[in-house]
């Protein structure tokens, strides 16, 4: 039996077995010795089945080298469960870890092992498959145990430092955190720090751009056109209630686009590119420092996880690599068939031109039907919300398009919220599908899978503004309609940067605040309610049996806790640095969030919920491929955006080649003089398909509306062509000149400090010294 191997290979060099504690005989334990705490509920002794599955879990753990206790109070049971030395001996010996020396001159000093190791070599062991048949996570689940946890001990040294609001500006404990949490936990909090230092090179400038707005907001030589604009008149944009608007209308508005869409906002992409690349690479040095410092620079992590595998079964058979083609042709068709369902299918409408006809939605499984619909959710929402606003007179019809606006960010951030379920679920079925060898390598496929259906979610409804919203809408007298009923809305009337900078804000500032606002809550008022509920008040005086009523009370924490917090990260940084160019005050706000978050999380994890399970680990894994990816399409999104979305484009082609400065500077006259006129198109109201409804065309003979159209036939114009064929030019320059400066700089900045590297070499070469003094044939030499 696999109890039996167990006790075979934990067996001492003369083949003497465990001594092995009877339950309550012997010196008793104190609670602060207990490497890891099982409860279960009073109902379960006097059910005989469950009893039974209970005692035979015990009596496997004692075949194993492990000693446990039973504690009692009125309504609970808890057992507490600690290993014998020998198998941390055991782990320092297949390992050749640093503490192993320790440990055998004194292997029978508990104190020899760090406490991380002892809980997470403790808790593989547990959930490990048991003789039986099953796992403790079955008996979880089946009610035979309730709850399992390691225990809080030792941790009122990181309260007073690092655990409180008033620390929010002090250095941060690492080292502590790692001794206490693990390395895992320890790198995040590192990596966390170092992301937040970084944020306020980034925050300066991208608040200087945005500033720098101020000191034209009232010299605009556009806005001033805009302004003044009272005899031109714009074409109606609406279904119901319409009515010609006059261009100086959109006057605020007009100030307000020029603070995030000016001649500075190039410059902010670029550097924003420049400073994601230092920040990953200076993040790779400080990453080689700290793991050394840890010395675990030669660490494994596959040689950890079969290390545990034979300590926990001797005769474990190694699971070898495999891949396969079928599974990952699947996995690709799948993956495949979400991307192009993320945005409506375009056809021909009967005599409308381009029309939204269908969704492929019943080809799909049911989960990505569910998230195909919640991608279309802002498109249709916002037509309809549109109509509606429009008819039930709720918003003058100025306010429409920006109560849209609003209204469709507050969907989509509550679609984000649904769809975060979903897309863990879809994540993890995906995962099993491809049976990953080990543990590590199924959080790195998960990780990438769930990672890719978050940034659809997140980033779905951006790009739809970004790139879609207003460009597909045909001209006024033939318009593109949803389902042939409801016109497609358009951009704001300033332009489609004023709508990606709300939705920016509005979604990016509920993410940083009303969520971290719940994220903290949330665990407070679950403890506290578990508090109230179970009147600690009336626990027993024993102080061992408070300590584990304490621990028990906390907020449970699953495999997700710590892989929630990075990737709640990964989608800030994408905020940061994905469509940057449309929001430069995304650094500013990431950086009050992440000092709020440092503390939070450290409040959490020490103080709210139960004590994390310590891992082991010599950087993030998966997530640093995932910054370097967000970091290349970072640069693709900001050159679209300034090329396809922003004003800017048009400016300087307008400046050079059409405006009054097209023959040489003027220093009396603005090159940008009359570029509004040259942006807006003309349409004669008679060639409306009904004049006679749109509110003062008796005397309106012609209006106008952003576009580069043909007054005669309303086809797109030359200026149009040239236009685009600058922008493409222009996306082309700047990846390739954005891309280069990366690489530079990746190159410029070496991943691992020189001073790691040489003593990295000190230590092979000392050791080879070594070996070399204590073979035989050396003296001979």
């Amino acid at each position: 039996m696999q109890g039996e191997e167990g006790g075979q290979i934990l067996a001492g060099p003369e083949g003497d077995s465990f001594p092995l504690m009877e339950i309550n005989t012997g010196e008793t334990e104190a609670s602060e010795q207990w490497d890891y705490v099982l409860v279960a509920d009073h109902r379960t002794q006097r059910n005989t089945r469950q009893a039974h599955q209970q005692q035979q879990f015990l009596e496997e753990l004692k075949r194993k080298g492990f000693h446990y206790k039973m504690i009692e109070d009125h309504k609970k049971v808890f057992f507490g469960i600690r290993a014998d030395s020998r198998i941390f001996d055991l782990y320092c010996t297949l390992l050749m870890e640093p503490e192993g020396p320790a440990t055998r001159v004194q292997p029978a000093r508990p104190s020899s092992v760090p406490a991380t190791t002892r809980i997470r070599i403790v808790n593989f062991v547990l959930n490990s498959k048991a003789a039986a048949g099953g796992t403790l996570e079955d008996l979880v689940k089946s009610g035979v145990f309730e709850a399992r946890f390691a225990l809080h001990k030792g941790e009122e040294d990181l309260k007073k430092r690092w655990a409180r609001w008033r620390n929010m500006f002090h250095p941060q404990p690492i080292d502590d955190i790692r001794d206490y949490f693990g390395e895992k936990v320890a790198l995040y909090f590192a990596w966390l720090g170092w992301y937040t230092y970084m944020l306020v090179p980034a925050a300066l400038v991208g608040l200087i751009i945005f500033l720098s707005g101020f000191s034209l907001f009232n010299a605009s030589q556009i806005s001033k056109e805009i302004c003044e604009a009272h005899d031109i008149l714009l074409c109606p944009r609406g279904d119901h209630s319409r009515r010609y608007q006059q261009l100086s209308d959109t006057c605020t508005f007009a100030k307000l686009t020029h603070l995030f869409d000016n001649e500075g906002t190039v410059l902010f992409a670029i550097f924003m590119a420049l400073w994601a690349t230092v920040f990953l690479e200076i993040w790779k040095r400080q990453r080689a420092r700290v793991v050394l410092h840890w010395d675990l620079y030669g660490w494994d992590e596959d040689q950890e996880e079969m290390a545990l595998e034979l300590i926990n079964c001797p005769a474990y058979e190694l699971r070898p690599q495999q891949h396969s083609y079928l599974r990952s042709t699947v996995i690709l068709m799948l993956s495949l068939l979400m991307v192009p369902l993320q945005n409506p299918v375009w056809g021909w409408g009967p005599g409308r031109g381009p029309a939204v006809l269908r969704s492929p939605v019943l080809a799909a499984p049911p989960q990505i039907c569910l998230m195909i619909g919640m991608a279309h959710l802002l498109v249709v929402y916002r037509v309809l919300a549109a109509a509606l606003f429009n008819s039930t007179l709720l918003f003058q019809e100025e306010q429409v398009t920006t109560a849209v606006v609003v209204t469709g960010a507050l969907v989509h951030y509550v679609a984000i919220l649904i769809m975060t379920k979903i897309n863990k679920y879809v994540a993890l079925k995906l995962c099993d599908f491809e049976k990953p060898r080990t543990f590590s390598e199924r959080e790195s496929k998960f990780t990438i899978k769930f990672f890719t259906l978050q940034f659809f979610a997140h980033f779905s409804s951006l790009v739809y503004i970004a790139f879609i919203l207003g460009r597909i809408n045909g001209h006024p007298g033939k318009s593109v309609r949803l389902a042939g009923l409801w016109k497609l809305e358009e951009c704001h009337l300033s332009g489609c940067m004023m709508d990606l900078f709300l939705q920016m804000a509005i979604i990016m500032g509920l993410k940083q605040t009303l969520s971290n606002c719940m994220e903290y809550l949330g665990p407070w008022l679950a403890h506290k309610y578990r508090l109230m509920r179970f009147k600690l008040s009336r626990a027993s005086g024993d102080p061992e049996l408070r300590h584990l009523q304490r621990n028990y009370l906390l907020n449970p924490v699953n495999t997700f806790s710590l892989f929630d917090e990075f990737m709640e990260m990964m989608i800030q940084y994408g905020f940061t640095t994905i469509f940057v160019a449309a929001f430069p005050l995304a650094p500013l706000l990431a950086l009050f969030s992440n000092l709020a978050e440092i503390r939070l999380d450290a409040i959490k994890m020490v103080r709210l919920q139960r004590r994390l399970v310590p891992r082991k680990a010599k950087d993030i894994g998966t997530w640093l491929q995932v910054l370097e990816t967000i970091g290349v399409l970072a640069v693709i999104a900001n050159g679209m955006v300034i090329a396809f979305t922003s004003e800017f484009i048009p400016r300087v082609v307008y400046k050079y080649h059409y405006g009054p400065c097209r023959q040489g500077a003027q220093p009396a006259v603005d090159c940008l003089t009359g570029y509004i006129n040259h942006s807006l198109s003309v349409f004669y109201t008679k060639d409306f398909q009904d004049p006679i409804q749109i509110e003062g065309s008796e005397n309106v003979t012609k209006c106008r509306y952003r576009d580069y159209r043909n007054a005669q036939d309303y086809n797109l114009s030359e200026q149009f062509w040239v236009l685009l064929a600058i922008r493409l030019v222009f996306l082309i320059l700047f990846e390739h000149v954005a891309l280069c400066i990366k690489l530079i700089a990746a190159w410029f900045v070496p991943d691992i400090p020189q001073s790691v590297e040489n003593k990295v070499l000190e230590e092979k070469y000392q050791t080879l010294r070594e070996k070399m003094c204590s073979s035989p044939k050396s003296t001979e030499v």
